[in-house]
């Protein structure tokens, strides 16, 4: 079949072969044929080392498609059933899934989540953080698809894989944003206007939006925000929105330690900042053991929007169904599985929100 393949860490082109094989599907697991996937950042993390990820492997965690075939032992999925890739599974019995934290589970993704799917030439091919979605099919453990309904569209429900689920749920699951709170969110990318979608739907009075570039910020306000600014700028609309003492609540969805310092600077005595991006492992952020303690503000991380997918994936489909998520105009171009490497570029230049590979 085909699909995309990235042969060595550092690889900054993927390749688009045809002669890739899927493993069978075994005991517990599904046959996906994928028909709609976005393309992340978190993609390029994985293909730079940012993000550890074995290689030879298959991008792509964000995606949609719909069930072809079932293995032993899985009674809860059928063929023909719609889903969207859980690529944090949820086994829902250890205690991060008991106790409401199932997206810190690690029980499927640190075992059979890791077993190569795919091989080329008789060697064996990872896929990205278990899953694997620029390809035509990919074999995954049951517990990672989530069934929805079949006349959600693939380009709808493969954003609510990663971008909006993590997004939106910084705003709502993991920091909580009040109504009638002040927001800031550092990058307005696809993280990024999602976190601007779900300050907005917990019923946030303003949310400032900064970027360096100008388009994104355009995008910002469309998606929501109040204000959009430069970084530079930061500051005086600071004083205008909040009078000088800071925001209720910071999103940081770029990973750099200077915006993730920047963000916890930007709110306010007891405000809370929250770390949406992924950064690299030896890049350190400092803090003095006085302003920990002075200023007793909030600092904490967000992993997938603190998301229970086996609920609310369900709720970012209501969500939109209603109108109260733009999740359409998200996607700013489609292309095919030959156009990855032409979306990479252009997520590089900052000129899309979104790149959608229908395949």
């Amino acid at each position: 079949m085909r699909a995309a393949v990235v042969r060595q860490t550092g690889d900054e082109k993927v390749e688009v072969l045809d002669n890739v094989e899927l493993e069978d599907t075994g005991p517990g697991q599904v046959r996906v044929a994928i028909k709609a996937t976005g393309v992340c950042h978190s993609d390029l993390s994985a293909m730079s080392g940012v993000i550890p990820q074995p290689a030879p492997f298959v991008p792509g965690h964000e995606g949609a498609g719909e069930i072809v075939e079932v293995g032993p032992g899985v009674t809860n999925l059928a063929v023909g059933d719609h889903v969207i890739v859980a690529w944090i599974p949820p086994c829902g019995q250890c205690k991060f899934c008991l106790n409401g934290q199932a997206n810190l589970c690690s029980a499927i993704t640190m075992t059979v989540g890791y077993i190569p799917r795919f091989k080329l030439d008789g060697m064996p091919v990872w896929g990205m953080a278990g899953t694997g979605t620029f390809c035509e099919e990919v074999v995954l453990p049951s517990q990672a698809v989530v069934k929805i309904p079949n006349d959600v569209p693939m380009s709808v429900a493969s954003l609510i894989g990663c971008a909006v689920m993590t997004g939106v749920g910084s705003a709502i699951n993991t920091a909580k944003v009040r109504p009638g709170s002040s927001v800031v969110v550092f990058g307005c990318g696809g993280v990024g206007v999602s976190i601007i979608q779900g300050a907005k739907l917990a019923g946030a009075a303003e949310i400032v939006a900064v970027d360096l570039v100008e388009s994104k910020r355009e995008d910002a306000r469309r998606f929501g925000a109040s204000h959009a600014v430069d970084p530079k700028d930061l500051g005086q609309v600071s004083v205008e929105v909040t009078g000088g003492d800071g925001f209720d609540y910071g999103f940081e969805a770029i990973g750099l330690p200077t915006t993730i310092r920047a963000t916890y600077d930007a709110v306010r005595r007891g405000g809370t900042a929250c770390i949406v991006g992924v950064g690299k492992a030896d890049q350190m952020v400092e803090f003095s053991a006085f302003e920990m303690f002075f200023a007793e503000k909030t600092l904490m991380g967000s992993l997938w929007g603190s998301a229970d997918v086996r609920v609310d994936f369900d709720r970012m489909i209501r969500l939109w169904r209603t109108g109260r998520l733009d999740l359409e105009s998200m996607v700013s171009q489609k292309l095919g599985l030959d156009g990855i490497n032409q979306a990479f570029d252009d997520m590089k230049a900052g000129k899309v929100i979104r790149t959608l590979i229908e395949i």
